[in-house]
């Protein structure tokens, strides 16, 4: 069954973010563009230099979006560098988890273009994971990956699937069936990133496998400036409550965050686990 709430907020962000409780999680999801922060389409343009030379304000925007990535335990990252010309060779994923105080981090490098850009998904979490698995996903023109981190073992497990899917529609649906046909026989998930597309394209490939499955609001998040696509989501199985979802008014990127504060079952309270790694 596919759920698609307006917003189940309980409590404002401002609040929820005030205190924590033992059997709750906060998600975040966040293509943040490299962090060249662009402002309208014009920067598209004007600003295309900074996806492929040093920018003296990129590591600012960084700082400043780790500094608020501190109140959540997981957050799953788009549109990251992992060392290149851009990025003065700092890996994002790596800067992001130690100035935002996450022990464990991971990235996963997609599109390798020299020593000019290493485009990467990157997942941050202040829980111990117990596998990481890399995931390709298909499409006609290659570079689109999906990070897979397993917290616990067999029914007492939670899967988080960090991901950005492709802009064309006929790619963007073999990529949703596989995430679909990975998930369909887990209990519990969580599914977050860019998805290039509106939560009624996503819920029809998930329906089509049978997921038990909700989305937690409708805002849009793109473009920041002026948003109307909602591209960038979190989906979660539906034995996992959601107590709080909405789309942050802030970031330096096109795009805005989405956040999710979930309540988690006892069983998968007590996760320590060793991290192991499995390449698809």
């Amino acid at each position: 069954m596919i759920k698609i709430s307006q917003n189940p907020s309980s409590t404002p962000f401002s609040q929820a973010s005030s205190y924590q409780t033992r059997n709750r999680l906060k998600l975040l999801s966040y293509n943040i563009q490299v962090g060249i922060g662009s402002h309208s389409y014009r920067d598209y343009v004007m600003q295309s230099w900074r996806h492929i030379l040093p920018d003296s304000k990129r590591q600012a925007h960084l700082t400043e979006v780790a500094e608020w990535l501190k109140d959540f335990d997981i957050v799953a990252l788009q549109e990251v560098d992992a060392g290149s010309l851009r990025t003065q060779f700092i890996n994002q994923v790596a800067y992001l988890a130690q100035k935002g105080g996450f022990p464990h981090w991971h990235h996963q490098q997609n599109r390798h273009l020299g020593k000019f850009a290493a485009h990467s998904n990157g997942l941050l979490t202040k829980h111990p994971v117990d596998c990481i698995i890399h995931h390709k996903l298909p499409g006609r023109i290659a570079g689109r990956g999906a990070i897979q981190a397993n917290f616990g073992k067999g029914d007492h497990q939670l899967l988080v699937i960090s991901l950005h899917l492709a802009l064309s529609g006929q790619a963007r649906r073999k990529q949703l069936a596989y995430i679909g046909h990975l998930l369909k026989n887990h209990p519990y998930y969580v599914i977050m990133g860019d998805l290039n597309c509106d939560l009624t394209q996503a819920a029809e490939e998930f329906a089509k496998w049978g997921l038990d499955i909700q989305a937690g609001c409708r805002q849009p998040t793109f473009p920041r400036w002026n948003p109307k696509y909602h591209y960038d989501q979190i989906w979660v199985s539906n034995n996992l409550k959601i107590i709080n979802c909405q789309v942050m008014e802030l970031g330096v990127s096109d795009h805005l965050p989405i956040m999710m504060e979930i309540e988690i079952p006892d069983k998968l309270q007590n996760i320590k686990t060793t991290t192991q790694y499995v390449l698809n």
